[in-house]
């Protein structure tokens, strides 16, 4: 087994950016800019992973679209490459917080998607009404403005609780900042790393 130095390492690691293409790939394998981006693929990937190494990587800047399903949203795409980083980079750090969250957080966890949440609503939906025979209510509840209004001081306070690595910290707060217009608060909505984030508070 390969050993590492620091925990930046194995996010620069030639074998987690390949997985990580794979994921931010998937299910886009048509789109244009992953073909163009695996035209030159060994290029492409190499030179992210020297980015990446010398901390000279940067995130593009991103796309933005009005979302209505039905409440209003910005949604913020970022490009290609850059997904690949975000996928590297919750390759690495989403075990170790995986630990943290509890049993029946879903979002984004391996093996806990929407399936999964639902039936463990029906498992406590039957619990409290004693097998449907009792009234019961569910409370829908949402934090107004969450990711417009995430403080990145709180937040990386709260992430190096658990990171020590000050090179993962600083990519981190590259993408948390990318296109803001503070450096203080807020997060582009969309990302992976923005679905992530919710989980650390």
């Amino acid at each position: 087994m390969k050993t590492y130095k620091h925990l930046y390492e194995k996010i620069y690691d030639y074998s987690n950016l390949i997985l990580a293409f794979k994921k931010a790939r998937k299910g886009k394998t048509k789109k244009f800019y992953v073909i163009e981006f695996q035209k030159d693929f060994i290029n492409n990937i190499t030179g992210l992973q020297a980015e990446l190494i010398s901390e000279t990587y940067y995130p593009q800047p991103l796309k933005t679209f009005i979302l209505r399903d039905p409440k209003t949203r910005k949604i913020s795409k970022s490009a290609f490459r850059d997904r690949i980083v975000h996928h590297a980079l919750v390759n690495v750090i989403g075990p170790i917080f995986d630990k943290t969250f509890i049993y029946d957080s879903c979002a984004n966890r391996i093996g806990k998607g929407n399936l999964f949440g639902l039936k463990r609503f029906d498992k406590f939906k039957r619990k409290i009404t004693n097998n449907l025979k009792l009234e019961a209510f569910c409370l829908k509840a949402d934090i107004k403005h969450y990711f417009q209004e995430v403080n990145h001081e709180i937040l990386l306070r709260i992430i190096k609780r658990k990171i020590n690595d000050e090179n993962v910290i600083r990519l981190i707060t590259k993408i948390l900042i990318n296109g803001q217009k503070s450096n203080e608060e807020g997060m582009p909505l969309g990302n992976l790393t923005a679905s992530f984030s919710p989980m650390f508070i």
